[in-house]
């Protein structure tokens, strides 16, 4: 390389740092657009819109109904945000939260009024007009209709052809007319399994008489299109929309009257962050702090590379930034998708430490460093691709399969697994070849490796595990002694369980950081449980969220706000509510953890070809799992939504540094059938090898989760501890367990000769 491509790639470098991180905070076009306050909070981070629905007709309707009307309501709602809720209030209510929206009457005509849809024949039995047109015309000049007869008498002489229930899904679409080639808007229709024969013998009769078949709901009807043909597929498509916005709103209007209770919006309202401004500001804090220190660590220990990843790494979060106002569309960023970008820090300064332990083990031997760097890059390439695909894999599957705030995880960990890979793979290299072009050529800058005796782990195996059962066993032990007591097993949050919403009206506007300090630690004093606050915007109202109260904690909470806040008792409202995260969520969540796992053991047995290898690597990635559930249990930390994050940042974290050891010892066999010593002394060799790696990758991920910990407020502090926590043991599995498992497994189940 010519010296002066060598300083117009360090020049670049650092004006594209420069650039992008202006456009991280005034947009590219330097005007605000696109800029770091574009990136799509969660309602935990900015708050949003908070909307009650009520069950009209019916104060107490069926569990069942409630339950599977809210799991479609959560479906749709995640329409605006993957971290939209939805959960029941009281007997009848049922609340949905949408963050990052500022309008709530906005959200209410596009999310509709959940109200009965039916699908209507033309004629009745006899020959009838079920309906007519009027001689009124809509505001896209199509002729209004009027019903001849009441939806109980429709009912009745069996002229309602299929309910909302019968349609499973209604989406607006873009198709291009063959002959003219102009865009035409429809609205394109998927029936449920009993739906698609209802609507295969409705077309086909409309068909052969010439009618049509109305769409009702909620009081009028919304659309009128003729049958074309007989449709017996179960997908059908509504044409004649003048706009997109015209197909979009009836598709909306459609999916939102397939519910089993018809309801009516009670109230809604614009509500703050659940953890507030100073969370953010915190975290903020702690993510700078937290690189600065990664920083001069990497600086201190690999010299001229650490420098070069310290360059790429600072490219690499100005890029995550900008990639994430982007994509504020797509991604909606919340505490645990904070979760997947530190995991993807982590990784990406793994990539670089395994690289620069390689060219440090060339040079050991001898080699140049221009030599050592080419070498350096091409053995450490397949540890980095499998460990960062292991972890890809389970991001897509995550992304596809998981529920809301999983796939929210999911979408920042696999945008920075991808970015974190290019900068460590391309960015950090040609840094490194630039400053060697520039004079930096001597070994001392990059360091050598000494010759280490290897670490004899696999004579210890018996004692790691020994202790990592007790570890387990003192978990289930914990949540026995928790239930034992009249507790929960785990100390389960508000998401979890549901609770009280307590509604105060203050005679005087209360900030979110004034309430947190002054108002929430009485309210804990009194409930005895963790409490979450948000304010409403225009308003003196505070909404306080805590743990199911009994009547008399009730009355002792309601004199604390009547006596220290002269607040008086009609200005107070209580209501139960459930939990945020249903059962549904939970399903789903476990599913597509376990075909993430079939995914990544399909993957580590096509790329190792061999089962053991991918046997040890979940039995590790179990053991953390379960290790720090022991913690939580113990430790009694709340379990809400970032108990999700926490676990799945595990799974990403655990499996990606097994997988570097093992293929050390992949390359360390070559092959080869060995005897039980000598795969002893290669599995030792192998941890031996690459500790530093194991070490260092942990120790700079701890860091940034550290400092998280110390400046973050308590929601953030309780995702952060156990967090830490799974590091650790992320660490010490792969180091202590991974290749001893390994190795037991080979000896006891030998490949056949």
């Amino acid at each position: 390389m010519k010296k002066s491509k060598a300083i117009i790639i360090l020049l670049v470098t650092v004006i594209l740092i420069g650039l992008i991180g202006y456009a991280d905070v005034y947009g590219p076009k330097g005007y605000g657009d696109g800029s770091v306050k574009d990136i799509n909070l969660g309602l935990d981070l900015r708050g949003g819109v908070s909307i009650t629905y009520q069950v009209v007709g019916d104060e107490n309707p069926d569990s069942e109904d409630m339950s599977d009307t809210i799991a479609k309501l959560q479906k749709r709602v995640e329409n605006y945000s993957t971290e939209a809720s939805v959960y029941p209030e009281g007997n009848n209510r049922i609340n949905i939260e949408i963050p990052g929206v500022s309008d709530a009457t906005d959200v209410l005509r596009e999310l509709g009024r959940p109200g009965a849809l039916y699908f209507i024949a033309q004629t009745d039995a006899d020959g009838n007009q079920n309906y007519y047109a009027t001689d009124s015309y809509n505001a896209e000049g199509k002729p209004e209709y009027q019903l001849t007869k009441s939806i109980d008498e429709l009912k009745a002489a069996g002229s309602i052809v299929l309910e909302g229930t019968d349609v499973a899904d209604a989406r607006a679409v873009s198709t291009q007319d063959q002959i003219t080639k102009t865009n035409e808007y429809v609205v394109s229709l998927s029936m449920t399994d009993d739906g698609k024969q209802k609507f295969a013998d409705a077309t086909t009769k409309a068909l052969a008489s010439g009618e049509s078949i109305a769409i009702y709901y909620d009081g009028s009807l919304v659309s009128v299109p003729r049958v074309q043909a007989a449709i017996t597929d179960g997908q059908a498509q509504i044409t004649g929309m003048n706009s997109f916005e015209e197909a979009e709103s009836l598709a909306s209007t459609i999916r939102i009257g397939g519910l089993k209770l018809e309801l009516e919006e009670l109230h809604s309202k614009v509500v703050g962050a659940q953890l507030g401004e100073e969370a953010i500001e915190t975290s903020l804090k702690a993510a700078a702090i937290g690189l600065i220190i990664v920083a001069v660590f990497m600086i201190a220990v690999y010299f001229v590379p650490g420098f070069a990843a310290v360059l790429a790494l600072c490219l690499y979060v100005v890029l995550i930034v900008l990639l994430l106002a982007g994509f504020n569309d797509i991604i909606t960023l919340t505490l645990p998708g904070v979760a997947g970008i530190i995991l993807s820090i982590g990784m990406a300064v793994d990539a670089n430490v395994i690289i620069f332990a390689r060219i440090r083990e060339e040079l050991a031997t001898g080699k140049s460093v221009d030599t050592a760097m080419n070498i350096g890059y091409e053995k450490a390439l397949s540890a980095i691709i499998d460990g960062n695909v292991t972890t890809l894999i389970a991001a897509v599957v995550l992304m596809l399969f998981g529920p809301g705030p999983v796939k929210g995880f999911a979408q920042t960990l696999a945008l920075g697994i991808v970015l974190s890979m290019v900068t460590a793979l391309f960015v950090t290299k040609w840094i490194m070849k630039a400053l060697y072009t520039l004079g930096f050529k001597s070994e001392k800058w990059y360091g050598v490796t000494k010759n280490k005796k290897a670490i004899d782990f696999l004579s210890k195996r018996a004692v790691f595990f020994v202790i990592s059962i007790a570890a387990i066993v003192s978990g289930f032990v914990a949540m026995g002694m928790n239930s034992s007591k009249g507790n929960d097993v785990l100390n389960y949050s508000l998401e979890f369980v549901g609770g009280t919403a307590y509604t105060v009206n203050f005679n005087e506007n209360r900030t979110l950081q004034d309430l947190t300090v002054d108002v929430v630690p009485k309210i804990e004093d009194i409930t005895g449980s963790a409490v979450q606050v948000q304010t409403v915007q225009d308003s003196n109202e505070v909404i306080f969220k805590t743990s199911e109260l009994d009547n008399d904690t009730r009355d002792a909470l309601e004199s604390m706000f009547e006596n220290d806040y002269s607040i008086d008792k009609a200005n107070i409202t209580s209501e139960t509510i459930g939990s945020t995260i249903s059962s549904e969520m939970k399903t789903s969540t476990i599913t597509a953890v376990i075909v993430a796992v079939i995914c990544m053991l399909i993957y580590i047995l096509v790329r190792f070809s061999d089962t053991r290898f991918g046997i040890s690597s979940v039995a590790c990635l179990m053991h953390d799992v379960l290790v720090v559930l022991a913690f939580y249990a113990i430790a009694r930390v709340s379990v809400g939504n970032t108990f999700i994050a926490c676990m799945l940042t595990i799974v990403g974290y655990s499996i990606n540094a097994t997988i570097v050891i093992f293929d050390r010892v992949r390359e360390n066999m070559k092959g080869s059938r060995k005897n039980a010593d000598e795969l002893k002394e290669i599995v030792n060799n192998s941890i031996t090898q690459t500790l530093s790696r194991s070490l260092f990758t942990s120790l700079t991920t701890f860091i940034m989760v550290a400092v998280l910990y110390v400046f973050g407020v308590t929601s953030i502090k309780d995702f952060a501890l156990p967090l830490m926590v799974g590091i650790i043991c992320g660490c010490y599995s792969s180091v202590c367990l991974a290749g001893a498992l390994w190795y037991t497994l080979r000896i006891k189940f030998a490949p056949k000769k």
